[in-house]
């Protein structure tokens, strides 16, 4: 049963795209109530469906990163397949795409072809260096895009190697950018009448080196690159920001952004306040500060060190495993995390729909669907296809 409630209920995309950073744009728009056409190959699918481990040979992260979609089989290798990826970009509002320049080219599935198809269509194309760069037809993949961007120099401590972040995150940053991009473009439309379609050219790094903002006008300015600092930032105002192990072997981070939190962080350690009172003395008695704060919580348990700290007002925080966030209060009042049932694997817990909206929430209806599950509805329903057009099409094998 379909349930799209959502604040983009009504908006229509297809994804010629696979793996991370172009379907996690459809997901995330799916999530608020779009309708999203997930197109696949016929035979294996989207590689992202064996991505990871399985239980009774069901793949996990495929549950979370093809939710909300429908799946769609269909070849576009050939000129039947590609007939029907032509009316599906005529269906759309949206079409996302992460495939090599040039096969999109070959394919006639680039901008400037589906522009004319359907001239008010707005398309996100992901590559890993740019549709307009010299680099545009090689592969790229998200850790390369991390590297690139400056977050990995950024990330480590100053004795140590560079360190990629613990998940997919220039993919996933590119497609929470690419979502956003999307509604930019679908704003335009509503509000222009000469509205002549868009086409958005993502690079796997672009997300990541906009969000790091400071890093090009420090080295612009002062002539040196920001480099690796552990858990400090290079851009943060005199302030403390570490990991801190209290008595019972539990880790804490402990962030002091502002004069008045650095204040409080001094009234915990017993320091005097004189010596914090401005923004020079507090950098000047830092490595002080973050040494008597180390011993300060070595010598007391998690919920000792937590409740003190709530007292006085400094901002911490317990570093949550996922067994943590499954048992804490605030997860639970804000229903964070929810249960759907999954074929062949019963209860199953995932993220609930982010961004919360108020009144136009959005909704888990399905977890992944398996591959063309949704070739009969789509096709006939959603581009009108008869019963003869979708058997020849499977006599042959376009989808």
């Amino acid at each position: 049963m379909l349930k799209q409630d959502g604040a983009l209920k009504g908006l229509k995309i297809v994804e010629f795209a696979h793996v991370i950073a172009g379907p996690l744009a459809g997901t995330l728009m799916a999530d608020l109530g779009a309708t999203v056409v997930h197109v696949e190959d016929p035979g294996a699918g989207d590689p992202q469906r064996t991505a990871g481990p399985d239980k009774d040979g069901v793949h996990l992260w495929w549950q979370m990163a093809g939710r909300n979609k429908h799946s769609v089989t269909l070849n576009l290798r050939s000129d039947a397949g590609r007939k029907v990826a032509e009316e599906l970009a005529a269906w759309a509002d949206v079409v996302i795409t992460n495939f090599r320049v040039e096969t999109l080219e070959k394919w006639g599935l680039d901008f400037a072809s589906l522009n004319r198809i359907n001239p008010k269509i707005i398309m996100l194309q992901v590559t890993g260096f740019g549709a307009t760069s010299s680099r545009r037809n090689e592969p790229g993949f998200g850790k390369v895009g991390e590297a690139m961007s400056g977050v990995v120099n950024l990330t480590g401590f100053p004795d140590g190697p560079p360190v990629h972040t613990g998940f997919s995150h220039g993919d996933s940053v590119t497609g929470l950018m690419g979502a956003y991009a999307v509604q930019a473009a679908l704003y335009r439309k509503h509000t222009d009448p000469d509205f002549r379609g868009e086409w958005i050219d993502l690079a796997l790094y672009d997300g990541l080196f906009r969000l790091i903002e400071w890093q090009v006008v420090f080295h612009d300015q002062l002539g040196e690159p920001p480099q690796r600092m552990g858990n400090k930032l290079a851009a943060a105002p005199a302030a403390v920001i570490n990991m801190y192990k209290t008595a019972d072997d539990r880790w804490l981070t402990v962030t002091s952004g502002t004069p008045r939190a650095v204040l409080n962080t001094a009234k915990l350690v017993g320091e005097p306040e004189d010596m914090y009172s401005n923004r020079a003395d507090q950098a000047r008695n830092a490595d002080r500060l973050d040494k008597l704060l180390a011993e300060w919580i070595a010598s007391r348990g998690m919920d000792e060190c937590m409740a003190a700290m709530k007292a006085i007002g400094v901002v911490a925080s317990p570093i949550y495993t996922v067994a943590d966030i499954l048992e804490d209060e605030t997860f639970k009042e804000r229903e964070s995390v929810i249960e759907l049932d999954v074929p062949r694997l019963g209860k199953v817990k995932m993220q609930n729909v982010f961004p919360r909206m108020m009144n136009y929430t959005g909704a888990v209806w399905r977890a992944a669907p398996p591959l063309g599950a949704d070739n009969e509805l789509v096709y006939k329903s959603f581009l009108g296809k008869s019963d003869e057009q979708l058997a020849a099409l499977r006599d042959g094998a376009d989808i």
